[in-house]
């Protein structure tokens, strides 16, 4: 059981990076949005009583793994060659970085928390270097250079944002990170769907342990919003495994700031926050970034 060579993989990369580029805008947009209402399920939004971050995370990973079952069965997909102790890492990661955003969401606004765990592409493309191999050229930490700043301005660092929530967020942008490198390493080796249903599984134990110490009975409107975050995390899970395969970990991640410019707009519609100009500036940044990657990339195509 080996990985893919580097080079095969790096072929497939600049076949496609337009789709990976597509699936990692959608992610964002997705991860946005389950964060959002797993804000809504922690501060009294939809609900006199709140739920804990553990028992949103276990939320989370049992209806996802709900979902991934029925098409486990269907498939009577065979788990052969899986590499575990590769999965329990990255599970793990998985929970503990879902969990502390969903802590830092609760407690502080959601645009600053979703920023400064979305920081995680820069610790992605540090740990890419010496666990993955990958090569990062000028132009990717130029491009990635560009999105922290728009991320910085967004979050716009103060005395209220460099609190004990903001560390927790931070602890998440590392797990994230650490994450993303154990899932790098699984697409070359393993079907997507054997990686999401192993993941959802240990995860959702992993998750259903610690919710189990602090569980509260949700309301039915905790119930929906629950399986929803576990229906729209798979969808996003399966962009952002498709997103790896067709492109190399330090190209794609960079397109999770993405998530910041969506969570600014959930807040607009859904908080009614208008976006100041400085933001908008940031917003801009992170944009431009990625579209700096997708242009060098094609031009490389292209020589």
């Amino acid at each position: 059981m080996s990985a893919l060579p580097v080079a095969s993989n790096d072929q497939r990369t600049r076949r496609k990076p337009l789709l990976a580029a597509a699936c990692m805008v959608i992610f964002s947009a997705l991860i946005a949005a389950t964060t959002l209402m797993a804000k809504t399920l922690g501060n009294s939004t939809i609900d006199v009583s709140t739920l804990h971050p553990f028992q949103i995370s276990a939320g989370r990973f049992f209806f996802a793994w709900l979902i991934l079952l029925p098409v486990v069965l269907w498939k009577r997909e065979k788990f052969s060659e899986a590499a575990w102790k590769i999965h329990i890492g990255r599970s793990f990661s998985g929970w503990a970085g879902i969990s502390c955003l969903f802590t830092a969401a609760a407690l502080m606004p959601l645009a600053d928390a979703t920023a400064i765990s979305f920081l995680n592409p820069i610790i992605t493309m540090l740990l890419a270097i010496p666990f993955l191999g990958e090569r990062i050229g000028p132009w990717r930490w130029i491009a990635s250079t560009i999105a922290l700043v728009g991320g910085l301005i967004l979050i716009r660092p103060g005395s209220d944002t460099f609190q004990p929530a903001a560390l927790i967020a931070l602890t998440a942008a590392f797990f994230i990170g650490l994450e993303v490198v154990f899932i790098k390493k699984l697409t070359g080796r393993e079907r997507p769907l054997q990686i999401l249903f192993i993941n959802n599984t240990i995860g959702a134990t992993i998750a259903i342990t610690f919710a189990s110490q602090t569980w509260v009975s949700p309301s039915l409107v905790q119930w929906i919003t629950l399986a929803a975050i576990g229906c729209v995390m798979v969808l996003a899970q399966i962009l952002f495994i498709t997103a790896l395969r067709c492109a190399d970990a330090s190209f794609a991640i960079p397109f999770c700031y993405g998530t910041l410019v969506f969570a600014a707009i959930f807040d607009f519609l859904v908080f009614n926050v208008v976006p100041l100009a400085i933001s908008s500036l940031g917003a801009l940044l992170v944009v431009c970034s990625a579209l700096v990657l997708v242009w060098r990339e094609g031009r490389h195509v292209g020589d």
